[in-house]
C-alpha cells in the first residue's frame, strides 16, 4: 500500500463520481486530503485552498468546458499536474488535452488500477501516455499542423460538434453545456463555415468518415 498522502483536487460534476473516486484512491493513497469541484468556478474557487499535488479533471462540466477550465488552471497554477478523466474516447479529445497541458488522459470506463497507475507516474513526473495516443502524437508531429477542418475549430466548438455529430439538439447541447441556445446556434455557424459543411447531417456523416465518433 503507498504511504504517500496527497492533496487532490477533484472535479465533476457528479457527486457519486466524486465519492467513488475517493473510495478508490482513498486505498492507494490513505490520509491524503481532498477538494471537490463541480464546475468550473468552483475549480478556480479552491485553486488556493492548498498546494495540491494532482487535480482530477471532467471535461464534461456545467460552466466553461473541461479543456478551458483546463488551461485557466495551468495557467494560474503551471505546476499542478492535470489528469484528464473523461468519458468521451480517448482519440476524440486526448490529443487536444495534452496540447492543453494535461499530464494524462484516461477515459472513465477505465479500471481502478489503471487510475491509480496513471496518478503514480504523473507524481513521478511523468507524463501518463496509453500506447495508442503515443502513436497519436508520433502520427501528429509527421503531418501539418492543420489537414482536416474540424482541427480549424476551437475547442469549445470542437466539443459542440462532436454533440451534433451524435444527433444532439440544439436544446439538448445547451442543457448540457450550461450555455444559451443562442450561443450553442452561434458556435454551430461558426462550426459550418469553418468545415464549410451545409447542416447537421453533414457534421454527422464527417465525424463518421474521420472516425470522430463510434
Amino acid at each position: 500500500m503507498n504511504t504517500i498522502k496527497l492533496n487532490i483536487l477533484i472535479a465533476d460534476d457528479h457527486k457519486i463520481l466524486r465519492q467513488g473516486l475517493k473510495k478508490i484512491l482513498e486505498e492507494s493513497f490513505p490520509g491524503s486530503q481532498y477538494g471537490e469541484a463541480a464546475n468550473s468556478d468552483d475549480v478556480l474557487k479552491i485553486l488556493d485552498d492548498y498546494e495540491w499535488d494532482i487535480a482530477i479533471l471532467d471535461l464534461n462540466m456545467p460552466g466553461k468546458s473541461g479543456l478551458e477550465i483546463l488551461k485557466d488552471l495551468k495557467a494560474l497554477r503551471p505546476k499542478i499536474p492535470v489528469l484528464v478523466l473523461s468519458m468521451y474516447p480517448e482519440d476524440q479529445f486526448a490529443l487536444r488535452v495534452i496540447k492543453a497541458g494535461a499530464s494524462g488522459y484516461l477515459t472513465k470506463d477505465s479500471a481502478p488500477e489503471e487510475l491509480v497507475n496513471a496518478i503514480g507516474k504523473i507524481l513521478e513526473g511523468r507524463k501518463y501516455i496509453t500506447e495508442s495516443l503515443a502513436e497519436m502524437l508520433a502520427f501528429e508531429v509527421k503531418r501539418p499542423e492543420v489537414e482536416f477542418p474540424h482541427q480549424l475549430l476551437s475547442d469549445r466548438e470542437y466539443e459542440i460538434f462532436l454533440m451534433i455529430a451524435a444527433v444532439k439538439t440544439v436544446s439538448q447541447i445547451a442543457v448540457e453545456l450550461s450555455l444559451s441556445t443562442k450561443t450553442v446556434s452561434t458556435h454551430r455557424a461558426h462550426i459550418l463555415q469553418k468545415t464549410k459543411l451545409r447542416n447537421n447531417a453533414d457534421i454527422s456523416l464527417y465525424a463518421i468518415r474521420h472516425k470522430l465518433v463510434e
